[in-house]
């Protein structure tokens, strides 16, 4: 609410205080509800791969609204602390459209107290990194706590905006791993923590040295020799008289959707991570439970009686590696369709690939309900951004979706 007046970051329209019962819970629990502008052009880098002709000059615009946006949450001394892409969106799809920030899910205010590992991986900062390393060590009993726990400040933002810059301009992240993992892999973490990245002669030969030169001084280690945010909107890129007419190569690489799916969902991983890092659940594999119901109904033979069959990885034949790999096809095709294609029917190609290996998740029924999925089809316009993004929840938990009715 303080940072949303700005024209760069997303308007809050209203905020009700409602108890909402959502399905398969027993009871309402008390809700804030947030009512947002609607952002009808999509995320940046979606925008970007959509566009053959996206010019340097586009990509300094576009960080200058960023750092607008930044600008403002900064000089209310506010951490916006997941700077990335995602959070990107343009208001419509004009040419002209506003680029604004939102998800505030981790901001915070900057009082020196700044000691919670928030990131996504590709744009956390190194001091961000340190404070989950000191984190996990004091939580295994590693380390002793510290009476003066380390620290990190709203400068982190700025690195993040750095790793932006680089993508936008070339197409792939500065620091990256060939070992893809559900954390950040050792070689990843070791080129964050040393700054160690390079301007790749193929894709960086045309890209200007002032470009070059604002994504080194952002991705600086020391926070202290970091661009600070005036900095950044002082730097000559971003107030160039020159054409910057070049044509980025980060348009054509973006559309590799495997890649950009790849990432898409490293980001997703790691923010569940996060949000339920010190709750401590594990379920048991369904052949090994010593449950009298499930015993009886597999005895039996017989399904629940709300239809959701119980899935049993050692009897069943339900291949579950196959069955990810559809909800990814679907999750692939809704955000970067290929070129030439029919979209409508390749979606509904992939769905019922998707739907024939995961019948039994009641999960994925309700969300093709909900998207007017009649078997073969949609049966009207489908809103690909979301329905993605409901996939991509599904295909984190597949086990839940078998059992989530006897959880109850």
């Amino acid at each position: 609410m303080m940072c949303a007046t700005h024209p760069n970051i997303v308007q809050i329209i209203e905020v009700y205080a409602n108890s909402v019962q959502f399905p398969h819970e027993s009871s309402p629990r008390a809700r804030l509800l947030i009512v947002m502008e609607m952002m009808e052009g999509g995320e940046l880098f979606h925008r970007i791969s959509q566009h053959r002709h996206f010019t340097e000059k586009q990509a300094s615009q576009v960080t200058k609204q960023i750092a607008l946006a930044l600008q403002h949450c900064h000089s209310l001394n506010i951490a916006h602390r997941d700077l990335k892409p995602e959070n990107l969106l343009f208001k419509d799809n004009s040419l002209d459209a506003p680029v604004k920030l939102c998800d505030f899910g981790f901001a915070k205010i900057d009082q020196g107290d700044l000691m919670t590992p928030q990131f996504t991986p590709y744009y956390v900062a190194p001091q961000v990194l340190e404070a989950q390393r000191r984190h996990q060590k004091e939580k295994s009993g590693i380390i002793p706590t510290s009476p003066t726990p380390y620290t990190y400040n709203k400068s982190c933002d700025l690195w993040s905006l750095g790793v932006i810059i680089y993508v936008m301009l070339c197409g792939y992240p500065p620091f990256y791993s060939k070992h893809h993992s559900r954390t950040i892999p050792k070689d990843m973490r070791k080129k964050i923590m040393t700054g160690s990245f390079e301007f790749p002669e193929e894709e960086w030969s045309q890209i200007s040295e002032m470009a070059k030169d604002i994504v080194r001084k952002l991705l600086k280690v020391k926070p202290e020799e970091r661009l600070t945010i005036e900095g950044v909107l002082d730097h000559p890129w971003l107030n160039s008289t020159e054409a910057l007419d070049n044509i980025l190569p980060s348009a054509q690489l973006m559309m590799d959707k495997a890649m950009v799916a790849g990432i898409q969902q490293a980001h997703a991983e790691q923010l569940a991570n996060m949000r339920i890092q010190d709750l401590k659940v594990s379920l048991k594999p369904l052949h090994s439970v010593n449950n009298p119901i499930l015993r009886k109904r597999k005895l039996l033979g017989t399904k629940p009686k709300d239809g959701v069959y119980i899935h049993d990885p050692e009897n069943g034949s339900n291949d579950s590696n196959v069955a990810l790999e559809k909800l990814r096809d679907v999750i692939a095709q809704c955000i970067l369709p290929q070129a030439g294609e029919n979209e409508d029917e390749k979606l509904n190609e992939v769905m019922q690939e998707a739907w024939k290996y995961n019948r039994e998740c009641k999960l994925l029924r309700d969300t093709l309900q909900s998207f007017s999925w009649n078997g073969r089809g949609f049966t009207d316009k489908v809103d690909r951004l979301k329905l993605a993004e409901i996939v991509k929840q599904l295909q984190k938990l597949p086990s839940i979706c078998y059992t989530y009715s006897q959880l109850q």
